[in-house]
């Protein structure tokens, strides 16, 4: 199995190649918070892409049994939407149960929030594509909680790594987030294949260092 330096290059090379990964200091991206950011993730593509979803789910399964005790998981869970495809290529390798997490209950019919067969005490690993903030996990793991599910672990191919909260708010709630990749193993991998003129290295630094404070150069200047 693949160390973990090894899988997070490996990973970052895939991102890029996919155009998961984008970097453009002189246009920022603007999120929906209005944060401005010189980078941008979109792992939704990936599933497009076979070869290399194939390998990022053979890298997911490696880190999963390497860092999860054997036999402690009953089920794999998906959030809606992005998590879920993941989930079934992740359950399919490991030969366990697959659900998925509504971010909301149905509405109608059963009212459910989770999709699929979850016993009594299942021991639960929630697959999403990727953390940020990790807000999004916070509902999803009370959601599996309150279905009577157990749940220590979320896995994600992608994980931002500048946000402390991401991974305190998780420890909160007991459990721990595994990753294959971070914006950090990116910049290195993009930088070493001269992606980047040494302006832009410098400004997509500036922003990994500092996401709260980072202003575009001509903003910073006026």
């Amino acid at each position: 199995m693949p160390e973990a330096s090894n899988a997070a290059e490996i990973t970052s090379r895939i991102l890029l190649e996919t155009k998961a990964v984008l970097f453009n200091p002189d246009q920022p991206f603007t999120f929906t918070s209005g944060r401005v950011s010189p980078v941008y993730v979109d792992c939704r593509r990936l599933i497009s892409f076979p070869k290399a979803r194939t390998t990022l789910m053979d890298l997911a399964s490696a880190l999963i049994k390497r860092e999860i005790p054997a036999g402690s998981l009953d089920a794999i869970a998906g959030g809606e939407t992005a998590g879920i495809p993941f989930a079934a290529w992740i359950s399919e390798r490991l030969n366990l149960p697959m659900l998925y997490v509504r971010k909301k209950p149905k509405g109608f019919g059963r009212n459910a929030q989770i999709e699929g067969e979850m016993a009594e005490g299942a021991r639960v690993l929630l697959v999403e594509d990727l953390a940020s903030e990790g807000t999004s996990k916070l509902n999803f793991i009370h959601a599996i909680r309150r279905a009577g599910g157990q749940i220590g672990h979320t896995f994600v191919i992608f994980h931002y790594g500048i946000f402390p909260q991401s991974v305190t708010s998780l420890e909160a709630e007991g459990v721990k987030l595994h990753a294959l990749a971070t914006w950090w193993d990116v910049l290195k991998v993009a930088h070493g294949l001269g992606h980047f003129t040494p302006a832009q290295y410098a400004a997509i630094r500036a922003f990994l260092e500092h996401p709260e404070s980072w202003r575009p150069a001509q903003s910073a200047a006026r």
